[in-house]
């Protein structure tokens, strides 16, 4: 039989697939706090609870799995972060009351200023803390996926300037070193900090200034392809 024969008849009915979905963990920093997006889910399985924002591939819409998380995150918050990356596949029976299913996890990091108008008009859409997801009941497995998440973040906050996509288009170094701190969850020492970030170039000094306590700090923009780059010692040394 030849190939073309084979799968002209190839029933893919023929064996059992499990549930295919994509999943997304947004976080965002404000008011001195890290938060990730939670949807409250409309219908059943889990209806009414709490859970991130995703859904099913679909088989006509989607070219790829990413393709498949940047529209289900606009359709159900009408967010599309500056970037996005593959965090790990969950699957299992007991994931989901409706079978066996495997969901494909993305996260990122957006700026609170540059989706607010968009999530306040969603009803049951919300920026939750993440020190009051203890007191949360979350859909799912949806909580290890936010526990996951906020682990690769704490890494890229370590290794690279990601964080900044938290802060506005320009900001000064101060916001940023805030931002890594929160993420990583200690202070860093200012001189080291500014000094990597600048011998790194990855920043556009934008020739504007803004006052700091009294003092004039030079405001910057990330360079288009900043968000890819790695430092080879983290930022702690």
């Amino acid at each position: 039989m030849s190939e073309q024969k084979y799968l002209e008849n190839y029933d893919k009915q023929e064996f059992e697939a499990p549930l295919i979905t994509v999943d997304s963990v947004l976080f965002t920093c404000h008011e001195g706090e890290l938060k990730v997006l939670l949807v409250e889910r409309a219908n059943h399985p889990e209806q009414g609870k709490w859970g991130l924002p995703g859904g099913f591939v679909d088989l006509q819409l989607d070219s790829s799995l990413s393709d498949s998380a940047l529209r289900r995150l606009k359709e159900k918050t009408g967010v599309i972060p500056p970037y996005i990356e593959q965090l790990k596949t969950y699957g299992g029976p007991q994931r989901d009351k409706r079978g066996w299913s495997v969901t494909v996890c993305y996260s990122a990091l957006v700026s609170f200023q540059a989706c607010k108008s968009h999530i306040d008009s969603v009803a049951d859409v919300q920026w939750v803390s993440v020190e009051q997801l203890n007191y949360i009941e979350l859909a799912f497995d949806h909580r290890q996926l936010i526990v996951d998440a906020r682990e690769r973040l704490r890494q890229k906050a370590l290794y690279s300037i990601v964080p900044a996509y938290a802060l506005p288009e320009v900001f000064t170094l101060p916001e940023l070193q805030q931002v890594h701190e929160l993420l990583i969850g200690k202070a860093l020492q200012k001189k080291s900090f500014r000094r990597r970030i600048e011998q790194a170039e990855l920043l556009i000094d934008t020739g504007d200034k803004r006052s700091e306590r009294g003092r004039p700090a030079s405001l910057y923009r990330m360079k288009a392809d900043a968000g890819g780059f790695n430092f080879i010692r983290n930022l702690e040394y």
